[in-house]
């Protein structure tokens, strides 16, 4: 009898399937917003920050798109790290959708309370950044240490930290572009750009560590899932002893 491929464990599927969301919305926002927003307008124009993209019509897919990804990360389970660390970034994550931005607000439309509220989403999307960054820096390098390390695994690791340092980069440039005149940052909208480089660069990691996930522990199941990203895989599942005599 021909042996049987031996699926990888469903806890190890649902990792896999909710990094694969996780990087998939990150990659497309910040195309899809602009995009959607000239569809419904009939006129492509970049607005000061992903998050103004609540004050126009595809505030529902801002939103919706940011409670996805909160979660996603609330409901991702690895290490107790990992899930500690995935449970505070999917808050905050919310948070950036639930507390908008006071960035490309209608003129005259700001009070008081509206003013705090964009500071509460500035912080909090600060803060997000700074996490996922901290995922791809150290968590998901971390998870292949105990393995042998493989050139599949370094490459694997290059990645996340390439992307760790461009959301850090990103989210400091982001920062130092409020000290340019209004002029230029109206003209090349810098706050757009970094955001959209850092939401990229995390997507990226979270794609890249989704199928490493996958084809992990299908191989550490020992069956015939498919090839580990780092090498050959496990045993194969034994044979099974044909029936009767």
């Amino acid at each position: 009898m021909d042996p049987v491929p031996v699926k990888p464990p469903q806890d190890a599927l649902t990792v896999r399937r909710l990094r694969l969301g996780i990087g998939v919305v990150g990659i497309a926002l910040p195309i899809v917003l602009p995009v959607g927003n000239a569809l419904l307008t009939d006129r492509f124009a970049l607005l000061g920050s992903i998050s103004g993209y609540y004050h126009t019509d595809m505030r529902d897919v801002f939103v919706g798109s940011m409670c996805a990804v909160g979660v996603f990360l609330i409901w991702y389970r690895y290490r107790r790290l990992d899930d500690l660390l995935g449970t505070i970034a999917g808050v905050l994550a919310i948070a950036v959708a639930l507390f908008p931005t006071a960035t490309d607000a209608p003129a005259g439309s700001l009070s008081t309370i509206d003013v705090t509220i964009g500071r509460v989403h500035q912080v909090s999307a600060a803060a997000l950044f700074v996490l996922l960054a901290v995922f791809c820096l150290w968590l998901f390098p971390m998870s292949g240490r105990r393995a042998r390390a493989t050139r599949g695994t370094r490459v694997r690791n290059g990645v996340y930290r390439t992307c760790g340092i461009v959301i850090l980069a990103a989210i400091a440039l982001g920062v130092a572009s409020n000290a340019l005149p209004e002029s230029v940052q109206d003209t090349l909208k810098p706050l757009f750009w970094c955001e959209a480089v850092a939401v990229f660069a995390f997507g990226v990691a979270w794609l890249v560590k989704g199928e490493a996930v996958f084809r992990d522990a299908g191989a550490a199941a020992g069956g015939l899932a498919g090839p580990s990203p780092d090498g050959p895989t496990g045993a194969a599942h034994p044979t099974a002893a044909p029936a009767g005599p």
